[in-house]
């Protein structure tokens, strides 16, 4: 991750060239699904589905604020923990930004590899890159994996 400047630029978001707002989603709970059709009166049975990471890959092309304001965008984490995930992409060159179900993990990786080009950086050329890889659900409220060397905890 290219260093451009490690804290928050003064002015905002607009200045830097991104524009848009900070709105996001909120991290998602593993999805229950019904395996049976239940007769009246009785719970249906109840399979929950397995935890997949969206995993953000590190490169040379993309800044400290690009990355922050992309996964408050699209993961809807606060500040303090974006800085957080930019930080360990850029140390480990990789982290976790979120557990979830497959298909809404895939659709998060598919968003952060069509956020766009980073403004600040004048040789950048695309979007970043994620993959999706299974996790273990340690049953965290936010979401988080643990033991894997790549999370996010807090």
């Amino acid at each position: 991750m290219a260093k451009v400047n490690s804290g928050v630029v003064p002015g905002g978001w607009a200045e830097m060239g991104y524009g848009g707002s900070l709105s996001g989603t909120a991290p998602a709970k593993p999805m229950i699904r019904p395996r049976t059709n239940p007769k009246p009166g009785e719970k249906p049975e109840q399979d929950v589905l397995p935890p997949w990471n969206v995993v953000l890959l590190d490169d040379q092309d993309h800044s400290y604020e690009y990355v922050i304001r992309m996964v408050m965008e699209l993961f809807g984490h606060p500040m303090e923990k974006a800085f957080q995930i930019a930080r360990r992409v850029d140390e480990d060159g990789r982290a976790v930004c979120m557990t979830t179900h497959k298909e809404h993990a895939e659709l998060k990786r598919d968003q952060i590899t069509a956020f766009g080009k980073d403004p600040m950086i004048m040789g950048c050329k695309g979007s970043m890159s994620a993959v999706i890889e299974p996790a273990e659900f340690d049953g965290e409220e936010d979401g988080t994996a643990r033991g894997d060397g790549g999370g996010s905890e807090a």
